[in-house]
């Protein structure tokens, strides 16, 4: 009997987990098209922040559930960044670094990216300025953040 009850409560416990888990984190980071944030940059400075994932990459869902549902990192990268999440498989052509092709191509051939989740700070016009391949939790992308905010005035004029 005993052990029957350990099974339901275990049945439960799992089941209530699997539940949490699948609640979406709340969307705070208000992302950007990527064409829109290259105009907004050209009339109203501000670097790009590009958040490159794939639908089959969990440490992506770990960051958009854990790291961009963060309010610190959701407000600055509202308000002090141009914010872009793009689709490292995507076949959309969006020009980077002064050329055209699609988000995979520029992925692999331009910013020369090779793992997820990854980053891409890009100058307001259209250069990119470095890259970052790494999974990050909320503190440590707020110090990058602040660390290129640091260097903002510098980098804008690229």
């Amino acid at each position: 009997m005993i052990r029957r009850i350990e099974l339901l409560l275990a049945v439960v416990l799992l089941s209530v987990c699997v539940s949490l888990a699948a609640k979406p984190a709340p969307k705070l980071v208000h992302w950007m098209d990527y064409s829109a944030a290259l105009k907004k940059a050209k009339d109203a400075p501000k670097l790009i922040f590009v958040d490159l994932y794939a639908d089959w990459c969990v440490p992506c869902r770990v960051m958009d559930a854990n790291v961009y549902s963060d309010p610190t990192v959701a407000s600055v990268l509202n308000s002090r960044f141009y914010p872009v999440k793009l689709n490292a498989d995507s076949q959309d052509s969006i020009m980077c670094d002064g050329i055209k092709n699609t988000v995979q191509r520029c992925y692999f051939d331009v910013w020369e990216l090779t793992a997820l989740p990854a980053f891409v700070l890009v100058a307001p016009k259209g250069l990119s300025i470095l890259t970052v391949t790494d999974s990050m939790t909320p503190q440590e992308l707020q110090l990058l953040l602040f660390q290129f905010l640091e260097k903002e005035k510098e980098w804008i004029e690229r």
